[in-house]
Parts: structure tokens; C-alpha cells; sequence
């Protein structure tokens, strides 16, 4: 029987600088999409998921992160006395309950796989979820929650997956895949970024993981992988075999937020789905399309 998944990792310390200058005094994780940040889509999804401690893995600058999930007293005193019961209630529906947002720091930027090892006291010996806030998907039940569903079943490491062109793969960690029922890979482990032309897929994981703790054995090794940074695919390859290792292809859309030209297109398309702005948005951007 598989252990319950009751907490998720949130690595947040990045610069952002793909967004600059919007980021340089903002968190790239408190862009908007239509009216709320990336971090509380994110954040909301493990919740649904059934997350009950959310462990933010910053860095300087990024305590605005910790904040927007605590009160703001002055701010929710004027909604209240202004009748403004709707807009109250969506801030304190945002606030996971309290001693549930924990924060550690990850000091320099040495990789994913490091930053999710900075929380590896907190995590303890349990599995548990890690989520890219960047990465924004839109799915009926959150993406984590299928993931979860599949890991109940089968245990070990479970990442959401999506097939990607093949000239891509070098974007991505790619999955070196054993058997495929069209949803759930099985796989004997995962290569970071590959050359196409050394992929042994074209399964790209998508920023949604269910680990299991046996990676932290890898990671206390702190070892360099692609492009000199400690990696989590590394991790995740070197305990497949010791634990199952599966991808699932999650049921929904997923925009890359950490790209222009995506996180445009995750605020169109969350904007269409508002029955309060989706004939508005069409009437003020019709226009340009024709």
C-alpha cells in the first residue's frame, strides 16, 4: 500500500529573467494570469489534489511569495467595511489553513534538483509532490490529482508527460520508456535534455512530479548533471529500478508560462473560460485577428 501524499514542493528562488523588466522587482511567479499569480494556480491545484503543507523553496527577493498567502489586515478591513464581500472572500479562500505554507532557502542557483534537496528536512521520509509554478495546466481534475490517482496504484515516481516534436526533446527530460498503454509509460529512467538525435523518446515531463524519498539519496551527492547544475532527472533516473518508475499523460492543456508567447496565450485562454469576461475578451480582441 502506497503512502498518502500530504505534501508539495514549490521551487520558486529563479530570477525570472525571461520576463525582465517586469521581473525585476516582481516574482515571475506573481505574474497574473487574468486576475491571480501563478503561485496560487499552483497552489490551489495541490490543494484539490489533497496537499495539506506547501513548502516554498525561495530565494532573495521572493518573500512577497510567502505573503500573498497570509493575511493582509488593513487590506481586508476596507473590503469588510466597504461591503466588498466578493473580492474579501477570494482572499481569504486563497490562504491554505495556518502552520500549512513553509518556506526554506536555496541560496544560489545551482538546479532544480538542488532546490528541491533544500526541503528535504521537512519532507522527511514520505512522498511527496514537486510543481513548477510556470508551467500552467488547465485539467479537470488538477493535473497533480491524476497524478497522484496513478501513483496510489503503482508507487514509486510518477511525472506528467506530453509528447513533444522530436527536434524539442533537448528541452526537456525525456523518458526512456519500456512499455505505453497510451496514458500511463512505464519507464527504465529519464535523460535530461537530450540531443534528438540521442532521445530515447519523445515523452517531455511537464513540471508535475509525485516522488518518492529514495531521491534524496541522490541528491545528498550534490552531483553536477546538464548544463553544470544538480539535476532532478538525475535523481529520478538513479532510483528507477530501486522504486517503479511511470509518466502520465495528463488529461488537459498546458501553457508554458515561463515563455512570452505562453503565458499570453494561459491568460486568453483562463480569460474565455470566465462566463463574466469571456464575451468581453472576444469583443475586445476579435479585432485583431482579422
Amino acid at each position: 500500500m502506497t503512502r498518502r501524499v500530504r505534501k508539495a514542493v514549490f521551487p520558486v528562488a529563479g530570477l525570472g529573467t525571461r520576463f525582465l523588466p517586469a521581473t525585476k522587482v516582481i516574482a515571475k511567479e506573481m505574474l497574473p494570469v487574468v486576475d491571480k499569480p501563478l503561485i496560487q494556480y499552483a497552489v490551489e491545484e495541490a490543494i484539490e489534489a489533497g496537499i495539506e503543507y506547501f513548502i516554498f523553496v525561495t530565494g532573495r527577493g521572493k518573500s512577497v511569495l510567502v505573503e500573498h498567502f497570509d493575511h493582509a489586515p488593513e487590506l481586508e478591513l476596507l473590503l469588510s467595511e466597504r461591503g466588498n464581500e466578493h473580492d474579501l472572500q477570494s482572499l481569504l479562500s486563497s490562504m491554505p489553513e495556518p502552520g500549512r505554507v513553509l518556506s526554506v532557502r536555496q541560496q544560489a542557483p545551482l538546479g532544480l534538483g538542488h532546490a528541491v534537496w533544500c526541503a528535504r528536512a521537512i519532507i522527511g521520509d514520505e512522498p511527496f509532490a514537486v510543481l513548477l509554478p510556470d508551467e500552467l495546466l488547465m485539467s479537470e481534475p488538477a493535473c497533480l490529482k491524476q497524478l497522484i490517482d496513478v501513483h496510489d496504484g503503482v508507487g514509486g515516481n510518477v511525472v506528467a508527460v506530453t509528447e513533444v516534436p522530436d527536434e524539442h526533446t533537448n528541452r526537456y527530460g525525456i523518458l526512456d520508456v519500456v512499455s505505453d498503454d497510451g496514458r500511463v509509460a512505464k519507464a527504465r529512467g529519464m535523460v535530461e535534455k537530450p540531443d534528438p538525435k540521442d532521445a530515447p523518446s519523445r515523452l517531455a515531463n511537464i513540471g508535475r512530479y509525485v516522488l518518492d524519498p529514495s531521491v534524496f539519496s541522490h541528491l545528498d551527492k550534490q552531483l553536477s548533471g546538464a548544463g553544470g547544475e544538480i539535476q532532478l532527472t538525475d535523481a529520478i533516473d538513479a532510483t528507477t529500478g530501486a522504486v517503479p518508475f511511470h509518466g502520465v499523460r495528463f488529461n488537459g492543456e498546458r501553457f508554458d508560462c515561463g515563455d512570452k508567447a505562453g503565458f499570453i496565450a494561459a491568460n486568453v485562454a483562463y480569460a474565455l473560460k470566465r462566463p463574466d469576461l469571456a464575451d468581453r475578451v472576444r469583443e475586445a480582441v476579435g479585432h485583431l485577428f482579422k
